[in-house]
């Protein structure tokens, strides 16, 4: 790619000394971004001619100083050459380190991850959710083992990572570490991050993603039906544990709220609604965006039945929640004695919500998309899509209008 560059000796006035003399200065410029450095010589302003960038007159000293000014602009124009040839780099910032000697820091695609999650790490609580820098470090951990497999090495400079080296890194997540589509894109939008970060900073001649065009494919999202739901909650469990599990999962059933959510509830969530009716208002974990739902009596009973629980008085929290991972454990037992074929987790319950619950009964999307807490309506439209019941409920509605015409304009026509 050419590049605009150019070079300009001048009068730095503002540093004149006390003989009345200023200093000289290269300005470097490649594609509008200045470098500068001093040529170390001093002359007084009405000896310089801003047109030809030169001392004037023709005494030995102006001779000898056009002289090293010369100079200094064929070594800039031959860093230039080489800097080219190289197939590295051209910046102002380059060529002003290969005049002054200073040897760049090889930049590196490993080291370059770790700073960027070291930062991450910091902010986690503040800009980032703790889920955030756990799935970076493991984009990082795959991106070594990637690079140790393939290369041998245990980094890699930023200069090479090309095209092929992330076509590679996708086939490696497919294959070597099994990862499903959609999971190794997400794993690669991350890793493209860091390689943003590189380009911002000038550390890369060009995006070695531009020509790496790949897409998400849609997954059905399994969710519960209404009578897996009413199964669910007439089932009577023996165990206090699957007891507790069973509950905390169908409230969010009825909130939309997922398991890191329902976890940090305290009573300050829980506030009088603009219906004057109970609310749960809080901030997702995930994206930090506002959720503000409206408790039916399904949620509110469970709140009501756990209000004294140990847990709850001690840790002053609204629900007393286990572990993720105990939780979708119990849930398997669960499915199990309710007969429900269906892969239960905690997250299967806000997509019930947004479904079974909400859409399905009626409710508008954009409603649904506030409560679920969703930046974009577009995330809550791939829930729409699945509810053929729903489209199956409007054509119904259809074909009754249309038969009650037909029906209106026959009995007109018998009228006449």
């Amino acid at each position: 790619m050419n590049k605009t560059f150019g070079l300009l000796f001048y009068l730095k006035k503002s540093k004149v000394d006390s003989q009345g003399k200023a200093p000289i200065y290269l300005r470097i410029t490649v594609d509008g971004k200045r470098s500068e450095i001093t040529t170390k010589r001093y002359l007084e302003s009405n000896r310089w001619s801003n047109e030809a960038n030169r001392a004037i007159g023709r005494t030995e000293d102006v001779r000898e100083l056009n002289a090293y000014l010369d100079i200094l602009t064929a070594k800039v124009y031959r860093h230039h050459k080489d800097l080219i040839e190289a197939n590295r780099q051209v910046t102002s910032e380059t060529l002003k380190n290969q005049i002054l000697g200073i040897e760049e820091k090889e930049r590196t695609l490993v080291a370059l991850f770790k700073s960027h999650n070291a930062n991450v790490k910091k902010l986690v609580g503040k800009e980032f959710a703790p889920g955030t820098l756990e799935r970076y470090e493991t984009v990082l951990k795959h991106i070594q083992d990637f690079i140790k497999v393939q290369y041998n090495v245990t980094d890699i400079s930023l200069k090479n990572v090309n095209h092929q080296f992330i076509t590679g890194f996708e086939f490696y997540l497919k294959t070597t570490r099994n990862c499903a589509h959609n999971s190794t894109i997400k794993y690669i939008k991350n890793f493209k991050k860091i390689i943003r970060i590189a380009q911002a900073n000038n550390w890369i001649n060009s995006d070695p993603f531009i020509n790496y065009k790949v897409h998400l494919k849609d997954v059905e999202r399994e969710f519960l039906s209404e009578e897996e739901i009413q199964a669910m909650i007439n089932k009577n469990l023996h165990t206090p544990r699957l007891d507790l599990v069973r509950d905390i999962f169908i409230f969010c059933c009825f909130t939309g709220l997922a398991y890191s959510d329902v976890k940090k509830l305290t009573q300050n969530n829980l506030v009088m609604g603009i219906d004057g009716e109970q609310w749960i208002k809080t901030k997702r974990t995930k994206t930090d965006t506002r959720s503000n739902i409206p408790l039916l009596s399904t949620p509110m009973s469970i709140i009501k039945k756990y209000e004294n629980h140990p847990e709850v008085v001690v840790k002053e929290v609204l629900l007393p929640v286990l572990s993720n991972q105990k939780s979708n454990a119990y849930l398997k037992e669960i499915a199990d004695l309710c007969g429900i074929n269906k892969n239960l987790t905690t997250h299967l319950a806000r997509h019930t919500f947004a479904t079974t619950v909400t859409l399905t009964n009626g409710v508008p999307l954009e409603s649904v998309s506030k409560m679920l807490g969703h930046k974009s309506i577009k995330t809550t439209q791939h829930y729409a899509k699945i509810l053929d019941l729903r489209v199956s409920d409007d054509m119904q509605l259809l074909r009754q209008k249309f038969s009650d015409k037909k029906a209106n304009e026959e009995k007109q026509q018998n009228q006449i």
